[in-house]
């Protein structure tokens, strides 16, 4: 649809939002304001104007360093930057020069800038803040209304036929939620953060049921090398500095709440109480606390503590960008397994 060429803009739009978003991964956990005060250094608290907000380019040119103070800027900034840039010229590839898909571009670029807040946000904090899942959720069902609009969008199993969002949503719960339930039910524990049940349904609304199990599946993929390597890393680190830092210890949730709590996901209650905030309470009990809560609380994660959320965002970033091959190989396996 477009000509070759005007990939270019789609990388520049994708970093331009990616500039965005570090505000976002930045602020949103620690309850901030996402406009106000404007953008500056966090050293010396100088306001930054044009050039020191020009996407990677400023960065670059002022060596990794505020123009003001010369206090160091992470890394994370540019490469935030720079993975949203490259999310998005692949996206517009795809979908608008070798293909005419606008509504489908708009709904990935969206639910892919979603999953990059998700992803740092987890990988700092260990949470993901509702308001980010509900986005997530928000873009698969709108996604979703475009295409019955269209004459398509329904998923159909056997004699059940629903909207391909709703039946994702319902597919992406419920595999998180059992995964928690047997972990507390067989090992004891919780294996599974509230957060990433939340994701996982986001994530089956936007890539309906078939695209999301395979994203599940690549998940535990990503998730066991990930942790595999964040805990030799961790381990070094804390033998280096003598120091052996273990997680807090915390009693594991009740079965009851934790089945009252995967069908208040279901029904979607965690987001309808983001505008009725009593409701959160009054579902999930006075011990319940929102992830999107300002500030943190005394809870430390130890060397083994290692969030699940990115792989899940990661996976699906995957998926999102070559659906139908990740897709095709899944099927191929099934056929594969069961001899068809």
């Amino acid at each position: 649809m477009l000509p070759a060429v005007s990939v270019v803009f789609g990388f520049f739009f994708g970093a331009a939002f990616g500039s965005f978003l570090n505000v976002v991964i930045y602020r949103l956990p620690l309850g901030m304001s996402l406009a106000q005060p404007p953008s500056h250094c966090p050293k010396c608290q100088h306001r930054l104007g044009g050039l020191d907000l020009f996407p990677l380019l400023s960065f670059l040119f002022a060596g990794a360093k505020c123009r003001y103070c010369r206090a160091p800027i992470g890394w994370r900034y540019f490469m935030v930057e720079l993975l949203m840039g490259t999310i998005w010229a692949a996206l517009w590839w795809q979908l608008l020069v070798q293909g005419s898909d606008v509504a489908r571009f708009i709904a990935l670029a969206g639910f892919a800038t979603a999953l990059v807040a998700a992803l740092f946000i987890d990988l700092e904090h260990f949470i993901i803040p509702d308001s980010i899942n509900a986005i997530i959720l928000l873009i698969g069902v709108l996604y979703n209304v475009w295409l019955i609009s269209q004459g398509a969008g329904w998923f159909t199993l056997g004699a059940i036929t629903l909207p391909a969002a709703l039946a994702g949503w319902i597919v992406g719960a419920l595999a998180m939620w059992l995964i928690s339930f047997g972990g507390r039910v067989f090992l004891g524990k919780d294996a599974m953060g509230h957060g990433d049940i939340k994701l996982a349904r986001g994530m089956g609304a936007v890539l309906f049921p078939v695209a999301a199990l395979i994203s599940f599946g690549l998940s535990i993929v990503i998730g066991l090398v990930f942790g595999i390597v964040s805990i030799v890393l961790a381990r070094r680190a804390s033998d280096a500095s003598d120091e052996s830092e273990e997680a807090d210890e915390e009693e594991p949730e009740s079965i009851g709440s934790l089945a009252k709590a995967g069908l208040g996901y279901l029904l979607l209650v965690d987001v309808v109480a983001l505008a009725f905030p009593k409701l959160e309470e009054k579902w999930f009990g006075p011990e319940y606390l929102s992830e999107d809560a300002e500030g943190e609380d005394d809870w430390k994660p130890g060397v083994t503590t290692i969030p699940f959320g990115p792989a899940l965002a990661a996976a699906a970033l995957l998926v999102a960008l070559f659906e139908e091959t990740l897709v095709g190989w899944g099927r191929a396996y099934l056929d594969w397994a069961l001899h068809r």
